[in-house]
């Protein structure tokens, strides 16, 4: 058993359909920093079509809105990969340090067994 990577067009459709509010279970490394590779590509093409005027904040905090949620249940599933609670998540509101730590742990490889979140995730036999 091994556990297969993601491509970067298979974690959005799997963030945005499968698992769109979706806070139980497991998300894999590159499931997790595909989607936050997605935000950022996204931000970027928002920005330079509309600006920064009233439209574009508009437009921007309508996207921010709609990938709020499944950008936050892919965190809390993250966290459960590496077997820590989602409400480890909190541990952003203390500026830097928290930041600092969930970024290390957001880089950790998944648990290789399963844990009490569940199965390995993208598990395929080899």
């Amino acid at each position: 058993m091994v556990q297969r990577q993601v491509t970067f067009v298979e974690a959005i459709t799997m963030a945005l359909t499968q698992n769109y509010c979706n806070f139980t279970g497991r998300a894999s490394r590159a499931e997790y920093w595909w989607y936050c590779l997605f935000n950022v590509i996204l931000s970027t093409i928002l920005t330079t079509i509309f600006g920064n005027g009233t439209v574009g904040l508009i437009v921007s905090g309508i996207v921010s809105l709609a990938l709020f949620l499944p950008g936050l249940g892919l965190a809390v599933r993250r966290l459960h990969d590496i077997g820590k609670s989602g409400w480890w998540l909190l541990l952003g509101i203390v500026p830097l340090i928290g930041w600092i730590i969930l970024i290390v742990w957001y880089v950790k490889p998944s648990q290789e067994s399963t844990n009490e979140y569940g199965e390995i995730p993208n598990l395929v036999n080899a």
